[in-house]
């Protein structure tokens, strides 16, 4: 992005990135809690935010590692009696309640739910030969909130850190669970790019959040 500070804290029509986040999740449950992971630089940025909110009292606010993966062990060692454990980027801003309850159904029947978006442009990979086409049909693009029963997430970040561990699903998979797929949301993309802003704002005035 190029910004002085990380994306959640940027501006969206006049209000941190995480703000949209935070909001969303805490009208999802009444009763449902809050693990923040935030750099160490950026905690007070984070707790000046969580005191705008209401619902602020169901937020704990706890300091990131060095990676993803460290980051979201470091929240999962704060979850107590057995729950739904929704793992989910800052900077997906725009994910619905819905996406949150049907993440929460399949996972509490099935012990997971990675919400996924079917590709829509042509896909290569590169291979030591060069590259080749795949069956975009067969591509899924995988979103947040990946979510799972807290037992099953517990377990698998008790497996030493390996790069390969691109995100929770792919951690949970090594143990040998299957995962399982949920239609994500168009709307829910990832802020990322300077373009990814515009796009937000333009969903955000279609439906109508500002």
């Amino acid at each position: 992005m190029g910004a002085a500070v990380p994306k959640q804290f940027l501006p969206l029509h006049g209000k941190p990135v995480l703000t949209y986040t935070l909001e969303t999740f805490l009208k999802a449950f009444n009763d449902l809690e809050i693990i923040l992971v935030i750099a160490a630089d950026y905690l007070e940025m984070a707790r000046a935010i969580i005191q705008t909110l209401d619902g602020s009292e169901r937020i704990l606010l706890t300091e990131g590692g060095q990676t993803r993966f460290h980051s979201v062990k470091k929240g999962v060692q704060h979850i107590g009696q057995p729950s739904i454990v929704f793992i989910h980027d800052a900077v997906r801003c725009l994910l619905s309640a819905n996406l949150i309850h049907r993440c929460y159904e399949m996972a509490l029947e099935h012990g997971n739910a990675i919400p996924a978006v079917q590709a829509v442009d042509s896909v290569r990979i590169e291979t030591i030969h060069g590259n080749e086409s795949l069956n975009r049909a067969q591509v899924k693009l995988i979103q947040t909130p990946q979510t799972f029963q807290s037992e099953v997430i517990k377990a698998a970040f008790e497996q030493e850190y390996d790069p390969a561990f691109t995100d929770e699903a792919s951690l949970v998979e090594r143990l040998g669970v299957k995962i399982n797929l949920v239609d994500g949301e168009l709307t829910n993309i990832k802020i990322t790019r300077p373009f990814d802003i515009l796009i937000a704002e333009k969903i955000l005035q279609e439906n109508h959040f500002i």
